[in-house]
C-alpha cells in the first residue's frame, strides 16, 4: 500500500506543488489536503493518513495548535512540520505539542520525500539547534547521574550512530557514513530507544546531548 500524505498549507500554490511532488513519487499518494487547520482537524480522522505535513503558519488556527487538537484526535499520526526558516521557538512548540520533526519548504523534492519516508519509519528530521533546544524540556524529568548510566550502556557502534542522529542525520546518510545498510541502522536506533528508555528520536537525542 502506498504511504498516503495529507498537505495543511494555506499557499495554494506551494501546496499544489506539494500534492505534485508525492503523487509522483514511488510508493506515496497525496490522500487530501487542505488551506487551514479548521477544514484539516475536521476531516482527517475520516481520511487516517499515514503522515501530515503542517505549515506552522496557518490563518486562523496555527499548525502548532493544530498538532496539538490533531494528537489527540489521532494519537498514531506522523506529523511533519513545514517552515519558511528555522523560526526555532514555534519549531520547538510544535515538537513539544506532538510533531515528529520539521522540514524547510525550500527542501528539494528528493530530500522531501526521504524526510517524509524516514517519519513514516518512525524517525524524526531535525537539526542540532533544534534538538539542543529540546533538551531543555528534560532538564526535570530525571537525574544527570540516571542519564549518564543509561548512556553507559550503549555499545559503541550505538552511540556513534546516536551521535549521527544528534546532528541532523537521516537514517540513509547514517547507514553510508558508517558503512551499513538502513535496516541495520534502524535495528542499532530501536536498540538504542530501549537502553534509553525512550520513544522518539527527540528524546533520545535531548538525554545524549544533555549528557
Amino acid at each position: 500500500m502506498p504511504i498516503a500524505i495529507s498537505i495543511v498549507e494555506d499557499n495554494d500554490k506551494l501546496r499544489a506543488t506539494l500534492a505534485r511532488v508525492i503523487d509522483r513519487a514511488d510508493g506515496f499518494h497525496c490522500a487530501s489536503d487542505y488551506g487551514n487547520a479548521e477544514d484539516a482537524l475536521a476531516d482527517l480522522p475520516k481520511i487516517k493518513p499515514d503522515v501530515v505535513l503542517m505549515d506552522i503558519n496557518l490563518p486562523g488556527i496555527n499548525g502548532v495548535e493544530c498538532v496539538r487538537q490533531l494528537k489527540k484526535l489521532l494519537p498514531q499520526i506522523q506529523v511533519m512540520m513545514l517552515t519558511v526558516y528555522e523560526d526555532t521557538e514555534n519549531i520547538f512548540n510544535a515538537l513539544a505539542a506532538g510533531a515528529n520533526g520539521y522540514m524547510l519548504k525550500r527542501t528539494p523534492a528528493k530530500e522531501l520525500i526521504e524526510a517524509i519516508r524516514e517519519v513514516q519509519r518512525g524517525g524524526s528530521p531535525m537539526t542540532t539547534h533544534i534538538a539542543r533546544k529540546v533538551v531543555q524540556s528534560f532538564q526535570k524529568s530525571a537525574g544527570a547521574q540516571q542519564v549518564a548510566n543509561e548512556l553507559s550502556e550503549l555499545s559503541e557502534r550505538e552511540q556513534q550512530v546516536l551521535d549521527l542522529l544528534a546532528q541532523g542525520l537521516i537514517y540513509k546518510e547514517i547507514g553510508e557514513k558508517l558503512g551499513i545498510s538502513y535496516e541495520t541502522v534502524h535495528t542499532y536506533i530501536r536498540r538504542i530507544y530501549e537502553k534509553l528508555q525512550v520513544r522518539t528520536r527527540t528524546e533520545a537525542v535531548a538525554k545524549f546531548l544533555r549528557n
